[in-house]
């Protein structure tokens, strides 16, 4: 796949400078954190035109709702971290619609080169991650999904996954299990750029209940192979994954911060696992 003028940036071998040292930040907002006026006001000040032509499609206006918290938080974020202001970012999209912010010469005005970002929102929750190098997916799901949502989700796994599902005893526990894989596959997938469009049985996961991702087996096409997985429950019954590839450099610190980024509001800190995946000691 040729791979647009935004994404060029990121493959590798061809990485801009870096910030070896700068943490993973992780943002987690409930909807109810921003009232739906306030909401309307700062997307009708900060979106583009595209952004604002997908929110004036939605029917119902839980969904219009969803969408305005999760872009407005992406844009005040990534204008924290960037150094610019919210209406002034522009931010690109893959064919397969990944963002993407656009690269500025010279760099940015609060250091570095490189900003990579990717948004999850599911069930009123919205949840953001930003690095400043290679890429970083993630993905919120609840755990209330129902029987059937679970059955079909899990159709799409591996057959060793199935089998580990299968070990649960029904209800509550193997349904954690289905969406742990479910999240971690939507966030691995996601760093990738691929989405969906990666199937979810070319990629295997071994879990542990204490310990998390033990063990993982890439697809063939994967440029990085060794990758750090985070599994986190910020707030109870729902579940969180992020993904990073791993390099030479020492595993840095994952920054989980709770509500809409107003205040300074000290996040918790969290030490990314080790690499797993082929060559991983």
């Amino acid at each position: 796949m040729t791979l647009t003028a935004a994404e060029q940036p990121y493959r590798s071998g061809n990485l801009p400078y870096v910030e070896t040292d700068a943490p993973v930040k992780v943002w987690l907002c409930p909807n109810d954190d921003l009232a739906p006026d306030l909401a309307s006001v700062l997307a009708a000040h900060w979106l583009d035109e595209e952004e604002k032509e997908t929110a004036d499609r939605f029917l119902f206006e839980r969904d219009r709702r969803q969408y305005l918290v999760a872009h407005t938080l992406v844009r005040r974020a990534l204008a924290l971290e960037a150094g610019l202001v919210e209406a002034e970012l522009v931010i690109w999209r893959s064919p397969r619609g990944r963002p993407f912010l656009q690269p500025m010469s010279g760099g940015l005005p609060r250091g570095g080169a490189h900003l990579d970002f990717n948004l999850s929102h599911a069930s009123g929750y919205n949840l953001l991650g930003i690095v400043r190098r290679h890429r970083i997916g993630v993905d919120v799901e609840p755990l209330d999904r129902d029987e059937q949502a679970i059955e079909t989700i899990k159709t799409t796994f591996a057959p060793e996954e199935q089998e580990w599902i299968a070990r649960a005893a029904p209800g509550r526990p193997r349904t954690r299990r289905v969406l742990r894989l479910w999240t971690l596959k939507e966030a691995y997938s996601k760093a990738r750029g691929l989405g969906l469009g990666l199937p979810f049985d070319e990629f295997v996961f071994t879990l542990d209940d204490e310990r998390g991702v033990t063990e993982f087996g890439p697809p063939a096409d994967d440029p990085f192979t060794r990758w750090r997985f985070v599994e986190l429950e910020p707030v109870p019954d729902v579940l969180v994954a992020v993904a990073v590839p791993a390099d030479e450099h020492p595993p840095p610190v994952l920054q989980l911060h709770h509500g809409f980024p107003w205040g300074r509001q000290a996040p918790h800190h969290i030490t990314l696992p080790g690499p797993v995946g082929p060559g991983a000691p």
